[in-house]
């Protein structure tokens, strides 16, 4: 499944009960990450857990395209061997990102303050989604970057020769923007110091320490502080990939809302910078219990129960959005099981993912009955109650795995049969999501 020309129908249909476990695969973030800090690093990573979806397998190309040796060893295990801060070659073709925004991203931000040029491209959804905010700051540093207007891929990042630090205030939430300036930071010399107003998902900050950078976070008046000392010699580590909470958001809400259903989701991460989901499903009244609290590679880990649940809806705090912002879409699902409104604001940054998600979750709500009101920052679903959403429509995913998987969860619930014109997108983030949601009994098939 690759989201870009073999578009790939599939539909869902009202299912009984689901039933077992479901080993959700390794974090996205996490594993971008983990390839990316062994590239900078000097000597061999290993990484067990590693998430083989298409977005990071395209980020390991990437690494090795820049001079890293990445050799996969069997599922989910893999060895990265290091050329060090500084030590990246210039590619010599062009750096297909594919779907992801976060690879891309993190990519130019660990090369811009190297002496080499890049051009990075990626599929229709990631040429549309905006780079300014990444290359805006990476020119502080003294890269240059040449794209299509409004920053668009394709794209050449020139590296500056003879980087300097940087203080930046981010202008939004947003843990690519961050990530970006803390890698071009490696190879500056000095103090690279990011602030951010609104804590973001903070597995750059845990990662760098861990593979041996100097890095410090200071909660301040004018936000969180994070002081980064340039142009340490990163050390290589065994990485375990945690069970990634965004993937673990589609078994666990459909479990929620389809009656009688009882499942275990081992291993998730419980980061608190990436739990606002659960936090916010508890608070509709969610029975999830956090089973065997423990930590694996540095992250804080705990298995899922969820039963299904009669929930109500509520307002989601704006503060909230950034430790949950991938979720919304299967959130506004179970909104629409639920009882009552569920107001979410703060959500504007919906607007620039993969797709509008915004637009993409209320016009496909919209065709399956549900009510919904919208603005540029807040999305509003009048819930209908389980079992009472009507469903019967093809939604459009707009080649974006979370609006594709958002409503093939609504389907396994909806009165009638809800479909997505293209389910192919999925294997960006998700490779197994249609055989583990079969093994717990969802009714999710292929179109012929």
């Amino acid at each position: 499944m690759s989201g870009h020309d073999n578009p790939i129908k599939m539909t869902a249909r009202k299912s009984g009960p689901l039933k077992g476990v479901a080993d959700v695969p390794g974090d996205k973030s996490i594993s971008h990450r983990a390839l990316i800090l062994g590239a900078l690093s000097v000597g061999e990573t290993r990484v067990t857990g590693l998430l083989e979806g298409q977005d990071v397998l395209d980020t390991a190309k990437a690494m090795r395209a820049f001079g890293a040796e990445v050799v996969r060893h069997g599922a989910g295990s893999w060895s990265i061997h290091g050329v060090g801060v500084g030590g990246f070659a210039e590619p010599a073709d062009v750096i297909d990102c594919g779907n992801s925004g976060t690879g891309v991203r993190l990519i130019m931000g660990s090369m811009a303050t190297s002496p080499i040029s890049a051009t990075f491209t990626g599929d229709a959804s990631l040429r549309k989604r905006p780079m300014g905010r990444v290359t805006d700051p990476l020119a502080l540093f003294g890269a240059r970057a040449y794209g299509r207007k409004g920053g668009r891929l394709p794209m050449t990042l020139v590296g500056a020769a003879d980087p300097m630090p940087v203080r930046y205030v981010t202008p939004m939430p947003s843990a690519q923007v961050k990530s970006a300036v803390l890698l071009a930071g490696l190879n500056a010399p000095g103090q690279t110091v990011v602030i951010e107003r609104e804590a973001t998902r903070d597995h750059s900050e845990r990662m760098l320490r861990g593979f041996g950078a100097e890095l410090t976070v200071e909660d301040a008046p004018e936000g969180r502080i994070i002081t980064l000392t340039g142009q340490p010699e990163l050390r290589p580590q065994s990485v375990a990939v945690p069970r990634d909470p965004s993937s673990a958001a589609f078994p666990v809400c459909a479990a929620l809302i389809v009656e009688g259903s009882d499942i275990v989701v081992p291993g998730v991460s419980q980061n608190p910078t990436r739990n606002g989901l659960f936090t916010t499903l508890v608070e509709m009244g969610a029975d999830i219990t956090f089973e065997n609290p423990r930590e694996e590679g540095g992250e804080p880990v705990a298995d899922l129960r969820v039963r299904a649940s009669a929930l109500r809806g509520i307002e989601v705090p704006p503060e909230r959005a950034a430790s949950m912002i991938d979720e919304y879409p299967v959130l506004s699902v179970v909104a629409a099981c639920a009882t009552g409104t569920t107001v979410m604001r703060g959500v504007k940054e919906l607007r620039v993912k993969e797709s509008d998600r915004i637009d993409a979750m209320a016009r496909g709500l919209e065709a399956c009955g549900v009510r919904i009101e919208e603005d540029e920052d807040t999305l509003i679903v009048h819930g209908m109650g389980l079992g009472g959403v009507p469903g019967g429509a093809t939604c459009a995913s707009h080649i974006d795995h979370r609006i594709a998987m958002s409503f093939l969860v609504l389907g396994l619930v909806a009165q009638k049969p809800v479909s997505v014109d293209d389910g192919s997108p999925i294997a960006t983030s998700f490779p197994v999501f249609e055989g583990l949601m079969a093994g717990l009994g969802a009714q999710i098939d292929r179109d012929a």
